[in-house]
């Protein structure tokens, strides 16, 4: 018994001198997505109003990056915003010209409660995007198929990269795209997902509006940790 718990103690010990201050504290940031590979295509699925009897396209594309990103590679969300519905459409919705980019659910889910800024490298071209965290469904629809989405918006200058940083503070609780007044406290230990789309209409004041077409790239997605 006496050189079991010699054994034991030993890798106790063992264990305590190899354990360094970044096993207890996570990284400042964390790479969520980089978009400079193809696979990286695979973890995302495309929407918009098509599906819905509405005109709008979307697209999204790994390139050759231009000035600006780290990496030779970038991923680019671009496509045609439409107002107008197919005719003979059945579909009774309440507006058209919306596109969207959203990852597929990841392996159960992330957990991001040690950090409390979302960043991401962009190019835009005038218009605001929104920008979507989907948590585990707990808040807001209940015993539905729904994750909970959060939102906030993100506007970039025409043709110029940058870092956009948001507190996560600052996402608010969504439902169906609508804003739900109410006080709601999101759980980043349960992230399911993400998504960036784009509207015909809305966003923030001075940015580009209307039906035509979009560009956004997109050169990675991190969580921060700033506080």
């Amino acid at each position: 018994m006496s050189r079991l718990r010699s054994l034991w103690q030993a890798s106790v010990n063992a264990t305590k001198r190899v354990l360094k201050s970044e096993d207890l504290i996570p990284p400042s940031e964390r790479y969520i997505f980089s978009f400079n590979a193809q696979d990286e295509i695979k973890r995302w699925h495309l929407y918009s109003d098509s599906e819905y009897g509405g005109l709008s396209s979307a697209s999204l594309e790994i390139t050759e990056g231009t000035a600006g990103g780290d990496t030779p590679l970038t991923g680019v969300f671009s496509g045609n915003l439409s107002l107008d519905m197919s005719e003979g459409s059945t579909w009774r919705i309440s507006r058209s010209g919306f596109c969207g980019m959203r990852s597929k659910k990841f392996d159960g889910f992330i957990d991001l409660d040690a950090y409390d800024t979302i960043a991401m490298k962009l190019k835009g071209d005038g218009r605001c995007y929104i920008s979507t965290i989907y948590t585990e469904n707990w808040v807001n629809s209940p015993g539905q198929e729904e994750d909970n989405s959060w939102q906030a918006f993100v506007y970039i200058p025409q043709d110029r990269w940058q870092i956009l940083k948001i507190p996560l503070e600052r996402y608010l609780p969504t439902w169906r795209g609508s804003v739900i007044q109410a006080k709601l406290e999101m759980n980043p230990a349960r992230i399911v997902g993400m998504s960036l789309s784009v509207n015909a209409e809305g966003g923030v004041p001075g940015a580009k509006t209307g039906p035509g077409d979009f560009r956004l790239e997109v050169d990675w997605i991190k969580a921060l940790r700033t506080l």
